[in-house]
């Protein structure tokens, strides 16, 4: 099987040839923004949202993409293209670039644009949907919306990785991260929901979240649905209390929660809004008018 091929900087280089300068901040200092993106049957997901953020992002950050929206989407078209996956996942990364070992972001050069398609089973596993997962209340904080929020999808993800790492140690398959104040903020790298009574409720942009692109598709697909959507801080008592509790993101896609800290959620995972919220999506996700068609 031929190894992956990777977009940088305008070339493609095989996987294990692929690489970056130790001198780069986005090794160095975590100084970049990136995306992950999933192609379904050949059409990349919400391509020109993601896209779109991530300048977002890199204006957030004072960082110049050297490329514009439309030619950053016709390199990541390129690169489904190229390595023919119809399936896969995608990580976009910009760097700030090569500089010195000082902080100094002046000292770097011209940015650089990777672009990485690989076949990636959901983050969480792919029998997830079936069984549920199981979270602990992570005792790491969500950084707050003052400091390095995670409204911008830097390549910083230390905080989550603490969180991630707590997890482990407790046995469970991910953490819930509480924002400053201690309500329910995300996952270390997926969004939040809960139903109550018949509710879809998930924390607002003010608890320290990414706003994630599944995590609006998923709203969006709820009202279709004729499912009443709030917006609001959801404290731990509540999560705890939920009928159900789900995850939303582009490399978990959309997972059913079982248990948290020990406490059972709902009575059946997936509980039914969550089974009817996987279903339409499914059924959808692959339409080229949620995407463009690269294959």
């Amino acid at each position: 099987m031929q190894e992956p091929l990777i977009y940088i900087d305008g070339e493609f280089y095989a996987k294990s040839s692929a690489k970056i300068s130790v001198f780069d901040h986005g090794f160095l200092y975590g100084d970049g923004v990136f995306e992950g993106i999933r192609v379904y049957g050949g059409v990349v997901f919400k391509l020109r949202e993601h896209v779109e953020r991530l300048y977002r992002s890199a204006k957030a950050i004072r960082l110049e993409i050297p490329m514009t929206v439309d030619e950053m989407v016709d390199a990541v078209i390129k690169t489904v293209r190229v390595n023919g996956f119809r399936d896969a996942y995608i990580r976009l990364v910009v760097t700030r670039g090569v500089g010195d070992l000082g902080l100094d972001p002046r000292k770097c050069g011209k940015p650089s644009v990777i672009v990485i398609v690989e076949q990636l089973e959901p983050i969480l596993g792919a029998k997830s949907r079936e069984t549920g997962v199981k979270l602990i209340i992570s005792s790491t904080r969500r950084d707050p919306v003052y400091a390095t929020s995670h409204e911008v999808k830097s390549l910083n993800y230390l905080n989550s990785i603490l969180a991630k790492l707590e997890a482990i140690a407790a046995g469970a398959d991910d953490a819930v991260m509480l924002d400053s104040r201690g309500f329910v903020s995300e996952a270390t790298g997926a969004n939040i929901f809960v139903v109550r009574s018949g509710v879809l409720v998930t924390p607002p942009v003010t608890a320290g979240i990414l706003p994630g692109i599944t995590r609006a598709f998923v709203m969006e697909l709820a009202r279709r649905l004729g499912i009443p959507v709030e917006e609001r801080d959801i404290t731990p008592t509540e999560l705890l209390t939920s009928d159900e509790v789900f995850l939303t993101g582009t490399g978990a896609e959309i997972v059913p929660v079982a248990m948290i800290s020990g406490v059972k959620i709902g009575k059946i995972v997936p509980g039914p809004i969550t089974s009817k919220i996987i279903g339409e999506f499914d059924r959808i996700k692959s339409d080229p008018s949620n995407g463009v068609k690269a294959l």
